[in-house]
């Protein structure tokens, strides 16, 4: 009897002990899902992704009339993932070309504050110049036509994750079921953890020795993705069940299905992977999800379980195996019907072609991240996925690229004197190419190689000007010297720093007085200096001033020769003024800033200073213009430039730099040309950096339409006599038309032929009386 009592005694004390340990680990149990569930909960209620922001070009306008350039235009629409078909296009995204027309069924694409949607459209092309679009759906002609913005960079963090976002409403149904087919048929059935898949997983890896199938659901996939590491641990098994039980308890499961949507990853393509359904979408097909057909849909799906080994982009027969898998089982789950089956099945894997990240333009970016630097921090860049809207036109940036690259190697083969073996040590240049009166930078190259130097030399580089600045000495003077005025040509030493220096022509100019006309367009350095000597430095000093050159300026003689460092993107913008009215534009690369939901965070508007007066302006292209008619720029028209332009050569001592900056009413392109060790290109800026602004403009027909400046109020015309710059007689024997500021305009006759013009009137009076005699 006391046997049994104290083995009774015994079970009691050894159910009370388990009881306790069971009731202990109960509550240590709840008290984890607890932690669990406000983990998840923080976990997913935050930003859940860091998703990278993307840059984008500004968008195009095409309009009946307009010249193009049908290479650039064609290679353009491929960058915007348009795909050649060779029927009329059905879908968007395809494109049809033909000798006279090009058809297109425009993307979707937002273009704050707006989403505009794709249509057919049929543009025609007559000999380098667009017909007239024609809405291929309605047949209404369009008297323009806008394309979306083209990406030209993506601002990745450490992660290098491309990430595109999309709501399960806007998964198609078969897409949705592509997924749920490969991965977890009984998703809709289970509470986060399927004992059926997993028990038919342990029995087929057994069956094979191998593992052949994976027992996790969505939800211990999704789990695993956010919560776990990846080593394989019977501890890490029991937190991933736990917590798919607690995340099937608080999201439904659309919501996890949204979740893992945008989480698996789905390839590779150099360092940057590609996650989520959205983005390998645009990445294999070139589309949005919903518009992928069942076949595509069920590749994506194919891809999960070992995205690089059936990538299309891989192996197209390993992917077709695998799509006709999951299309089979889609199938048997009841997603599609039997006529889907058949046609995914007959379906060809077509991918939009493998899209390479390496970004455009990377000087422009490189400047623009400057800009956006006191806006976002790099780890905003990287992580709020923003849409940075730009100026860059991609058509202008390649033609730059391209001109700058093919100039200096046409440089270096004419002369061997300035070939270099080390990429480092070649020589370099830069092109800055602006919208004058709206200072928006629409290409940009910082140098020939970016992979070999980053530096920009658009931007970052400080180099002389030289004769590139002599407009500006010249504009300082309108007030008190004319186009016409005589200006000394003969040879003076001045001191400085109590040592001689004299000025020297580039050539030898015999005449000695020159009007001021022609001393610009011929560059005469002789002629510039002394006018700037007698008229005193001051004024130069403040004109540069007002057009806001960050350099400091010395009161010296070689001041008007450009004899100082400028940045190449302050005098490009110096110029603007003289092809905008007289307004000096701030350059912009950033026009607007748009959050993931579409909200506008930041837009930049045209920033203008009045430098100087419409009327100066003027004068001072009318001066320009003739550089290029007769001057140090004539050549112009031997490198097949035969619309209008105004520019200015530039070339600095033992031709350190060379230059040419040229405009037109719509557009003006800087070149500067030159080594980084600043030694000689052997080459003015007439050979070394004209022939690449010729080239680059020739490529770019859209923006030199042909047409010129009207002359403002405030200027006025007057036949003179160039000998004197006065008004002409008719004993003058030379007359010119010329153009003055109304202020200063002429109004004497010419003193050096007007006693001749005397004696004829005496002569011609005293015959009138004799003959009336």
């Amino acid at each position: 009897m006391k046997k049994k009592s104290r083995r009774y005694f015994e079970v009691r004390r050894l159910l009370a002990w388990g009881c306790a340990v069971f009731g202990a680990a109960c509550v240590i149990l709840i008290i984890y899902c607890l932690f669990l569930s406000l983990k998840i909960e923080k976990r997913f209620s935050g930003r859940r992704w860091s998703i990278p922001s993307k840059v984008f070009s500004d968008s195009t306008i095409v309009y009946p009339g307009q010249r193009i350039n049908s290479d650039l235009f064609l290679e353009k629409l491929e960058h915007l993932g348009y795909r050649k078909v060779f029927h009329s296009p059905q879908r968007k995204g395809e494109m049809r070309i033909s000798d006279d027309a090009i058809e297109i069924f425009l993307h979707d694409f937002d273009l704050p504050p707006h989403r505009k949607s794709g249509f057919a459209v049929r543009i025609g092309l007559h000999e380098n110049e667009f017909g007239s679009i024609v809405n291929l759906k309605t047949q209404d002609f369009l008297p323009i036509l806008e394309l979306e913005p083209e990406e030209i960079a993506t601002l990745f963090g450490l992660e290098r994750e491309r990430r595109q976002l999309i709501s399960i409403e806007q998964a198609p149904r078969h897409l949705i079921g592509a997924v749920v087919s490969a991965e977890d048929k009984r998703f809709y059935d289970h509470n986060g953890i399927d004992p059926r898949g997993m028990a038919r997983a342990f029995f087929a890896n057994l069956d094979r020795g191998a593992v052949v199938q994976g027992g996790s659901t969505i939800t211990q996939q999704l789990a695993k993705c956010y919560f776990l590491y990846h080593e394989r641990t019977i501890v890490r098994k029991l937190k991933e069940i736990l917590i798919s039980l607690v995340v099937e308890l608080k999201y439904t499961k659309d919501e996890i299905l949204e979740m893992y949507l945008n989480e698996i990853y789905l390839g590779q393509k150099g360092a940057v992977s590609i996650n989520g359904v959205g983005e390998a979408s645009f990445f294999y097909f070139g589309k949005p999800v919903d518009e992928l057909s069942v076949s595509e849909a069920a590749s994506i799906g194919g891809l999960i379980k070992a995205p690089n080994r059936y990538s299309p982009y891989v192996d197209k027969e390993k992917c077709r195996e695998q799509r006709d898998r999951v299309l089979h089982a889609m199938f048997d789950n009841g997603w599609i019907f039997k006529e889907e089956l058949e046609k995914g099945l007959s379906d060809s894997i077509a991918t939009a072609g493998a899209t390479d990240f390496k970004k455009q333009a990377p000087y422009f970016i490189d400047y623009l991240k400057e800009q956006l630097a006191s806006l976002y921090s790099p780890h905003d860049l990287a992580s709020l996925g923003l849409s940075i809207y730009t100026t860059l036109d991609t058509q202008v940036q390649l033609a730059a690229e391209r001109a700058l690259e093919r100039g200096l190697t046409r440089l270096e083969h004419s002369n061997p004197a300035i070939n270099r073996q080390d990429p480092k040590e070649k020589i370099q240049g830069a092109v800055v190419v602006i919208q004058p009166k709206t200072g928006y930078i629409i290409a940009m190259a910082g140098g020939r190689d970016y992979g070999v130097s980053q530096f920009n030399r658009a931007t970052q580089a400080r180099r002389q000007p030289g004769s590139a600045f002599k407009p500006f000495v010249y504009l300082s003077y309108l007030d008190r010297v004319t186009p016409a005025s005589r200006i000394s040509n003969k040879p003076v030493a001045y001191q400085v720093n109590g040592e001689p220096w004299e000025p020297r022509n580039f050539r030898p100019i015999p005449d000695e007085y020159l009007s001021v006309r022609d001393a610009l367009s011929r560059s005469v350095n002789i002629a510039t200096v002394n006018l700037a000597m007698d008229s005193g430095l001051g004024p130069i000093i403040e004109m540069a001033a007002a057009f806001q050159f960050s350099t400091r300026f010395k009161a010296v003689p070689s001041l008007s020769l450009g004899a100082f460092e400028v940045v190449p993107l302050e005098l490009a913008r110096a110029y603007c003024a003289f092809a905008a009215d007289g307004l000096l534009p701030y350059p912009l690369s950033l026009k607007e800033v748009v959050d993931e939901r579409g909200t506008t965070l930041e837009r930049r508007h045209m920033m203008i200073d009045n430098a100087i007066s419409p009327a100066k302006s003027y004068v001072m292209t009318s001066l320009l213009r003739s550089v290029v008619t007769d001057g140090t720029a004539s050549s112009l028209k031997e490198m097949g430039i035969s619309f209008p332009v105004a520019g200015k050569t530039g070339t600095t001592n033992d031709f350190r730099d060379a230059w040419f900056i040229g405009y037109t009413p719509t557009i003006l392109a800087l070149i500067w040309v030159g080594f980084d060790n600043e030694a000689s290109t052997h080459a003015p800026g007439s050979t070394a950096a004209m022939p690449i602004w010729a080239e680059l403009v020739k490529a770019i027909p859209q923006y030199t339409s042909g047409e010129w400046f009207e002359a403002p109020p405030g200027v006025v015309k007057r036949v003179i006599c160039p000998d004197s710059g006065e008004l002409a007689v008719r004993t003058c024997p030379h007359w010119t038309t010329e153009i003055f500021l109304e202020e200063n305009a002429p109004k004497q006759r010419c003193t050096h032929h007007i006693s001749r013009d005397r004696l004829r009137q005496i002569w011609d009076n005293g015959k009138a009386i004799i003959n009336n005699w």
